[in-house]
């Protein structure tokens, strides 16, 4: 029950979600308070909850609960590995974790939900097209025979790209099968699927003149990105009156096949990494008097062995474009098992009536076992280790309070401990570090405050207040010669204010606001002897993000609604130094439906409405502005239909 919930929980979910018809997540989670996802090319994204946006494994990507990646292979791009407009919905819990989840949970848990089955016999199909060659078919077929049912869901998205070699194409499954045994019990088994392969260039940043004259022009044709995703998982739960028991065995395969354009510049390579994973995820409830108590108990276990194949590569330049390469010399070759153990404990009572207080610890054990297949380099920019083992241990304790004011109106207060253990290629992939593989954990102090409410009918909000350090954060530092080191670089602090707001003003017409203020400062920043950011606010961090949305569904044309959005999002230094800064936008899009019948339906939608010029990435480095230029005005159309 959220009321009882001492954390910011936000969802999405339902018809509403899916009318949305995001041809990118960032058009999803921007309805967030606090959440910005940013696009870096095809589906690809950054994010940002309660941080700067960056690529840092700050979250927690989930399916129906269960991790899509091990924790060893963290990947940025996570939400492109998920069949996200055929889902339920999303799930957004910021800051870190309860002790139900694992140590990605430092700036937010993602959760997406696959669609139940439907009681009886259904088929949807949709069809679309937009700018720039893109076209989607999703179709959709669901029934339940007895105690089965299934619902199975196909995504074929293509799009030629708005700038010059910036095309994708994926296609994407999910196969639901819901059971109800006979000893009272359910199964739920999800099958996942994704390919996707994709020229990445999205994210190349362009030079002032060209960003502002030239915003298709594309200095990285050459780079791609290949991804493949499997997953597998079964959660059994059998429940009465007062227990829960619950079982999740799962199965991964993630590959991806790359040549990133970030790092043509200064290290340029083509690489391939991959692992599968073998886990399961056990917890038992118990619910009892006393005080309305509810004790957890449980564990997860993960196994998941992975590689890394990398060459280096010469590229031919013509002016700022990136022509060809060709593949110079192997520079990583090694497998890596990532391995788990965590059992948690979580407990909750109420002393009173209207207060509900909660507690957990988590014990996270791991351990990678690292391989090398090339000789050892201690010197250079790309030094390899020898063979070793690398272990962490770390115990995570939670608090949190909710207090129930009215039947209408509750608070809540928290404090949560976090880590995160670095992944295989910031600890094994050294670069020039002297000593990667001895990074230690990223650790998280968060205190938060907030109050929820419905004072009328037709009003409800979410406000809340929070307060994160971080030490020992994995900063990236560019050395003399532009190359980029990774080092535990001292203390980060992050806070901010969030607030979500509903409004029926008519009943025809409904106003939602996802509203926040934020700052993240470096407080110890000195990567080496001449240089300190203490003090100095993080780069790629917006103080100010909002969302506002109009929906009118007018009476006088039945079937028919319409959305207005404005999505903002404020200044941010654009470098370390804080000398320079990009200005922010402020964007607008149309979104319209109409039920032709009661079976179909058309619908269409006009993003960037203004065709205002703006950056979803902005740099300053080597004295030069590098911005990377965000969607123009683009049309989307299409036609959807159930039987």
């Amino acid at each position: 029950m959220k009321s009882e919930t001492a954390a910011t929980v936000n969802v999405l979910n339902g018809d509403s979600f899916r009318n949305i018809r995001a041809t990118h997540p960032s058009e999803v989670m921007g309805r967030i308070p606090g959440v910005h996802a940013s696009v870096t090319g095809g589906e690809g994204h950054k994010m940002a909850i309660r941080q700067p946006i960056s690529t840092s494994p700050l979250y927690l990507y989930l399916e129906d609960g269960v991790p899509t990646r091990s924790t060893g292979f963290f990947n940025h791009n996570a939400l492109y590995e998920i069949n996200v407009p055929q889902s339920e919905g999303i799930e957004v819990s910021k800051g870190p974790g309860s002790a139900l989840q694992g140590s990605d949970a430092i700036g937010g848990v993602i959760n997406v939900l696959t669609r139940e089955p439907s009681m009886e016999r259904e088929m949807e199909g949709s069809l679309e097209i937009g700018g720039h060659g893109y076209k989607r078919a999703l179709t959709s077929y669901s029934n339940t025979w007895d105690d089965d049912s299934v619902r199975m869901d196909l995504n074929l998205s293509h799009t030629d790209g708005w700038r010059e070699k910036t095309g994708y194409d994926r296609q994407s499954a999910t196969l639901r099968w819901d059971k109800f045994l006979s000893n009272g019990g359910f199964l739920k088994t999800v099958f996942s699927m994704s390919n996707i392969d994709q020229e990445t260039a999205g994210s190349s940043r362009l030079l002032l003149e060209d960003y502002k004259n030239n915003p298709t022009e594309n200095y990285t044709p050459i780079s791609f990105r290949k991804v493949k995703a499997l997953r597998l998982s079964s959660a059994y739960e059998i429940e009465d009156q007062n227990t829960l028991l619950s079982m999740t065995p799962y199965l991964r395969w993630n590959e991806m096949e790359m040549l990133p354009n970030w790092s043509l510049g200064y290290d340029p390579v083509v690489y391939t990494t991959g692992h599968m994973s073998a886990g399961v995820m056990s917890k038992y409830r118990m619910d009892f008097q006393p005080y309305r108590t509810r004790l957890v108990v449980g564990a997860d276990l993960d196994y998941s062995p992975g590689s890394r194949d990398e060459d280096k590569i010469s590229r031919t330049k013509v002016g700022n474009v990136y022509t060809s390469y060709s593949i110079d010399e192997k520079i990583y070759d090694y497998d890596v098992t990532f391995m788990s153990a965590s059992p948690y404990v979580h407990g909750e009572l109420s002393p009173i009536e209207k207060l509900r207080l909660s507690g957990g610890l988590r014990l996270d054990a791991m351990r990678y076992e690292y391989d090398n297949h090339l000789s050892i380099l201690t010197t250079g920019n790309h030094r390899r280790p020898g063979d070793n083992t690398t272990n962490y241990l770390h115990l995570s304790p939670k608090l949190g309070a909710t207090y129930a004011f009215t039947q209408d109106f509750n608070g809540f207060a928290s404090y949560k401990h976090a880590f995160r253990a670095p992944s295989e290629s910031k600890l094994f992939r050294s670069g020039k570090a002297a000593d990667s593989m001895h990074l230690n954990p990223v650790k998280v102090d968060s205190y938060e405050l907030g109050v929820r409410g419905k004072p009328l009918s037709v009003l409800s909000y979410e406000l809340s207040a929070y307060y994160m350090i971080k030490k020992d954060d994995i900063l990236t530092y560019k050395d003399g010669s532009n190359v980029r080191v990774n080092s535990n670089a001292g203390e980060t602090l992050h806070k901010g204010l969030e607030a979500q707001i509903g409004y029926l003003i008519a009943p025809e017409l409904k106003a939602d606001a996802a509203l926040s203020y934020s700052k993240h400062t470096y407080e110890k920043w000195a990567p080496d002897t001449t240089t300190d950011y203490s003090s100095n606010e993080m780069h790629s961090a917006p103080r100010w993000l909002g969302n506002v949305s109009l929906a009118y569904s007018p009476d006088y044309l039945h079937g028919s609604d319409f959305e207005l959005e404005w999505v903002s999002m404020g200044e941010y230094w654009m470098d370390e130094e804080n000398t320079h800064k990009y200005s922010g936008h402020d964007l607008f899009n149309f979104r319209a439906g109409y039920d032709v019948t009661e079976n179909v339906r058309l619908f269409g939608r006009v993003m960037n409405l203004t065709d205002e010029l703006y950056a979803t990435a902005a740099d300053f480095g080597s004295n030069a502005h590098e911005f990377a230029p965000g969607l123009p005005r683009t049309a989307y159309f299409g036609i959807e239909g159930e039987f």
